[in-house]
């Protein structure tokens, strides 16, 4: 998933922003879904999505901080999910030099 967003510690970072990348796998039990083709027997990808968006949406100074919040808010909105890994990187992140990107990952 990728978002605009304004997380950081400088500034800038809060006030311009940057582009963040979210990967994020979790557990669930799948079978009724395998048998019934019914997406109700599942946990929609496109719900987490719009999850995952509104955390982005809100502003903090850590990667961790993000993580953490995405992966607790993620496993609270939806039962069916087990456990949850969340890896959030900030693209270009502004270090002095030529970096594609920093990343934290976090397993709830």
């Amino acid at each position: 998933m990728r978002f605009y967003a304004h997380h950081g510690c400088f500034d800038q970072e809060r006030t311009i922003g940057t582009h963040f990348r979210v990967d994020m796998e979790f557990s669930v039990d799948t079978s009724r879904a395998e048998v019934s083709d019914n997406i109700g027997d599942t946990v929609s990808y496109l719900d987490v999505y719009h999850v995952v968006k509104q955390e982005m949406a809100v502003p903090s100074n850590l990667l961790e901080h993000v993580a953490r919040r995405v992966g607790e808010r993620v496993k609270s909105e939806f039962d069916a999910i087990g456990s949850v890994r969340v890896k959030v990187y900030k693209m270009n992140p502004p270090l002095g030099g030529q970096m594609d990107s920093v990343s934290v990952e976090l397993t709830l």
